[in-house]
């Protein structure tokens, strides 16, 4: 049996080249904090950031594909974050799970993220 302590990080991808407008958007757009890549993996390109004591890495790739998968973050206000978001990016309602309020949206890239807040605790 393994025993999982916690989620170290999350990768999702973005095209090659696309750095900087990742960056514009991760950083300007939801404020993230952008953290160094190893010096070893700067040759493969992309970018890394703290999500609480998590890390989202943005990995580069020939091609992104739409898919289903996501990662999924809690948030402190969905509200707001919806507020910021709605102008800016294709925001995608999600179905109602007890417990929760939440909404997923789709980066410049292709990729969902889920934003949600715990209701009720």
């Amino acid at each position: 049996m393994i025993e999982f302590k916690r989620i170290d990080h999350v990768q999702i991808c973005i095209p090659e080249g696309k750095e900087d407008e990742a960056r514009a958007f991760y950083t300007g757009v939801i404020g993230l904090k952008e953290i160094p890549k190893p010096e070893s993996l700067i040759p493969n390109g992309g970018l890394w950031y703290q999500v609480a004591d998590v890390e989202l890495h943005l990995g580069v790739e020939a091609e992104v594909i739409k898919t289903k998968r996501h990662p999924a973050f809690e948030i402190a206000d969905v509200d707001a974050a919806r507020k910021l978001l709605e102008n800016k990016v294709k925001i995608v309602e999600e179905p109602y799970i007890p417990g929760r309020t939440r909404f997923a949206f789709i980066d410049p890239f292709g990729n969902k993220i889920e934003l949600l807040q715990m209701i009720g605790k």
